[in-house]
């Protein structure tokens, strides 16, 4: 129980950081202008993209919460047998944090170049990432963790898999703003679709970390 609460902090937390960070949070209707004036300072603040991102990250917050809390009620019963955490997956982490470190530093430049440098770089080590997790579940298999052999492999591959999903997805609008970025679109253009790409990833850094925590505990 004391895990979830810290899960749902967690997320709470960077859910609420984010939207201060976009001033989803601002009441734009109570500064003075025109009704014109309004709209515009209404769509600047609340633009589409950013306001369906906030509510998926919601959506998925649920999701893994309800899995975090399923699995502690899951684990009390008599046949459940830990996993063994390869140890690979520390090496995975790395390359997880590292791939936030480079889209965090591609939404901070106005140099194209470094813009391009830090996409390829998150996309690298975020494909290098979904791999090494391929090759921790292909390593668990050899040593006899089937998935429907035992509740806590289940959790484990569940866990892993719908993370991996969800960068999957990630990935595909990384494919855009890479798209925008080598095809000559302005830097100031292609900006949203970079700095949704460093939400999401700081996003996933956070689930992830609290997985693995979680795993390594139990």
């Amino acid at each position: 129980m004391e895990a979830i609460l810290v899960f749902i902090f967690i997320a709470v937390g960077f859910a609420g950081w984010w939207l201060w960070h976009e001033k989803i949070l601002d009441k734009p209707w109570t500064t003075e202008g025109t009704e014109t004036d309004l709209r515009e300072s209404i769509g600047t603040i609340l633009p589409t993209r950013r306001t369906g991102l906030a509510v998926f990250l919601a959506v998925v917050t649920s999701v893994f919460a309800l899995l975090v809390s399923a699995y502690f009620t899951r684990m009390e019963l008599n046949d459940w047998h830990p996993v063994q955490e390869p140890g690979l997956l520390w090496f995975n982490t790395v390359l997880l944090i590292l791939a936030s470190v480079s889209i965090h530093w591609c939404s901070r430049s106005d140099k194209i170049n470094t813009v391009k440098l830090m996409l390829l770089a998150t996309g690298g080590f975020t494909v290098f990432f979904i791999i090494g997790q391929f090759m921790a579940w292909q390593q668990l298999v050899i040593e006899g963790y089937y998935l429907q052999s035992n509740p806590a492999n289940a959790f484990f591959y569940l866990f892993t898999g719908l993370h991996g999903i969800h960068l999957l997805g990630g990935l595909w609008v990384w494919f855009g703003a890479m798209l925008r970025v080598f095809t000559g679109v302005e830097i100031e253009q292609a900006k949203i679709s970079v700095q949704l790409c460093r939400t999401y990833w700081h996003f996933l850094l956070v689930i992830w970390m609290v997985i693995f925590a979680l795993l390594l505990s139990t």
